[in-house]
C-alpha cells in the first residue's frame, strides 16, 4: 500500500536533499556548460585554427556533441548501480568524475603545442564528461522525488532541474567577466583556462554538502523488501525494458524539443550572435547570462503550476510555444538590437522551462523504484543523442549551407512535434504515490510468473 505523505524525518530532511542535489547539479551543468560556451568562442582558435572561422566552429561543435555519445553509457551504467546500491554513492562518483575532467581541460596544451594531439585529447576529456553527466541527473532528480511527498513533488523536483540554467548562468558569467576585463590576446592566451580550473574548488564545496544527504527511503525500503524476498533480480536494463518500454519512448519523445530547442537558445545563439548578427562576444554571452537568471527564478514556477493543473499541461504549454517561437528568435537577434537578443533569448528559455520544470517529476512517476533511476535515466540520455548532441552542430550546419535561419526555425518545429505527440500518448502522473508504481510493477511480475510454461 502507497502512502500519501512521506515520513516526519523524511520531510524534515527535504530541504536538505534539496539543497544538495541543486548545488550538485549546478556544478555539474556548469563544467558540462562551460566546454559549450568556450566551443562556441574560443575552442575553434585555440584547437582548429587551421580552419576558416565556420568550419572551426563546425569542428569544435563536433567534439562538443561527441560528450553527448557518452551520455547514454553513463545513463546505463550508473542507472544500473544506482537501482542496485543506491543514489547517494553514484552522484558523489559522477561529481567527482565531472570536475575532474573539466579542471584537466583547463591545463591542457593547444594545438600550438602539441598538435592534433590536442583536440584528440579534448575529445577524451569530452567523453568524460558526457559519462558523468549520464549518471548526474537521473540521481539528482530522484534522490528529491524519492524523499518527498507526492503532492508537492512537481515543485521539490524542479529544484535540481535549476542547476541547468544556474550552471550555465554562472558559466556565462564568468567567461563573460574575464572577456570584459582580459584582452582578447590575454584570454585566448591563459583566461580561458581560469573557468574550467575553477571547478576544483567547487566540486570540493559540492561534495561536501553532498555526502552529507541521506538515502532515498524509497530506495532503502525498495532494497530491504527485496532482500526478505531472496529472490534474484533481473538487470534494471532488462526490467525497465519488459516493464516499461512504452514508458522509456514517451520519455525520449519528450526531451526533444526540450533538448534541441535549449541548446539552439543559449548555445549556437553564441554563435550565430556573433559570426551573423555580429554582436560582441560579451553582449552574446550578457543576453544568454540575463535570459538564465530569469528561468533560474521561474523553474519552481513551473514546478508548482504542474503539481496543480498537471505535468502534460504545463509541457505541452512549452512545446507547442518554443515551436512557434522558433520562427520569432533568429528574426529578433537579426535586428541588431541587444534588447531584442534578451527578449528572443529569455522568452525561448520561458517556454523551455516549462517543459523542464515538471520533467523531473514526470519521468520519475513514470517508473517502479528498483528500476527508476535506469528508466528516468535511459529514456533522459538516449534522447539527448539525437537531440541535443546535434543540435548546435545541425544549426552551425544549415546556416552555412542556407545563409539564413528559417531552416533551423523548421527543425526546432519539427522536434516540437515529435514532443508534442509523445507527451499525449503518455499518463498523467500527477498525484502518483511512488510506492504505488512499484506494487503495480510487482504484481505485473508476479501475473508473468504465474502463468504455465507453454510448449
Amino acid at each position: 500500500m502507497g502512502s500519501s505523505a512521506a515520513p516526519e524525518s523524511t520531510r524534515g530532511s527535504l530541504p536538505r536533499v534539496v539543497a544538495a542535489s541543486l548545488i550538485g547539479t549546478t556544478i555539474e551543468w556548469y563544467d558540462y556548460f562551460l566546454y559549450g560556451t568556450a566551443a562556441a568562442l574560443v575552442f575553434n582558435k585555440l584547437f582548429f585554427p587551421n580552419t576558416d572561422p565556420l568550419t572551426g566552429t563546425l569542428l569544435s561543435f563536433l567534439t562538443y556533441a561527441i560528450g553527448f555519445a557518452a551520455r547514454p553509457v553513463g545513463a546505463l551504467v550508473f542507472g544500473h548501480f544506482g537501482d542496485r546500491v543506491g543514489r547517494k554513492k553514484l552522484l558523489v562518483v559522477s561529481l567527482l568524475l565531472m570536475g575532474g575532467s573539466t579542471t584537466l581541460i583547463g591545463v591542457l596544451p593547444t594545438y600550438s603545442s602539441i598538435g592534433a594531439a590536442a583536440p584528440v585529447l579534448l575529445t577524451v576529456l569530452r567523453l568524460v564528461q558526457g559519462f558523468a553527466l549520464g549518471g548526474e541527473w537521473g540521481g539528482a532528480v530522484l534522490l528529491v522525488s524519492e524523499h518527498g511527498d507526492q503532492r508537492r513533488r512537481g515543485f521539490w523536483a524542479s529544484w535540481p532541474q535549476g542547476g541547468a540554467p544556474a550552471g550555465n548562468l554562472l558559466a556565462a558569467g564568468v567567461l563573460s567577466l574575464l572577456t570584459a576585463v582580459l584582452s582578447e590576446d590575454a584570454f585566448l592566451s591563459w583566461g580561458w583556462r581560469v573557468p574550467f580550473l575553477l571547478s576544483a574548488v567547487l566540486v570540493g564545496v559540492g561534495l561536501w554538502i553532498r555526502l552529507a544527504v541521506d538515502e532515498s527511503p524509497l530506495f532503502k525500503q525498495a532494497l530491504a523488501a527485496q532482500q526478505q524476498r531472496k529472490t534474484v533480480e533481473q538487470p534494471p536494463l532488462v526490467a525497465v525494458l519488459r516493464n516499461h518500454w512504452r514508458e522509456v519512448l514517451v520519455a525520449m519523445g519528450a526531451r526533444m524539443a526540450e533538448n534541441i530547442s535549449y541548446y539552439v537558445m543559449t548555445t549556437f545563439v553564441l554563435t550565430y550572435a556573433v559570426t551573423h548578427a555580429h554582436f560582441s562576444k560579451q553582449t552574446a554571452l550578457n543576453a544568454v547570462l540575463i535570459g538564465s537568471a530569469i528561468q533560474f527564478a521561474l523553474i519552481p514556477l513551473f514546478g508548482a503550476l504542474s503539481d496543480r493543473v498537471g505535468r502534460k499541461p504545463v509541457y505541452l504549454v512549452g512545446a507547442v510555444g518554443v515551436g512557434i517561437w522558433a520562427f520569432v528568435f533568429f528574426g529578433l537577434v537579426d535586428t541588431r538590437s541587444f534588447g531584442q537578443l534578451v527578449v528572443a533569448v529569455t522568452v525561448g528559455l520561458v517556454f523551455h522551462s516549462a517543459m523542464y520544470a515538471p520533467q523531473a517529476a514526470f519521468f520519475s512517476e513514470l517508473f517502479a523504484t528498483r528500476m527508476r533511476y535506469s528508466g528516468a535515466s535511459i529514456g533522459a540520455q538516449f534522447a539527448s543523442v539525437a537531440a541535443g548532441a546535434p543540435a548546435p552542430l545541425i544549426a552551425t550546419a544549415l546556416l552555412k549551407d542556407y545563409g539564413n535561419a528559417t531552416p533551423i526555425s523548421v527543425y526546432v518545429a519539427i522536434a516540437a512535434a515529435i514532443t508534442v505527440l509523445a507527451v499525449l500518448c503518455g499518463r498523467e502522473t500527477r498525484g502518483s504515490d511512488l510506492a504505488d508504481v512499484e506494487a503495480a510493477v510487482e504484481a505485473e511480475g508476479a501475473a508473468v510468473a504465474a502463468k504455465p510454461a507453454t510448449a
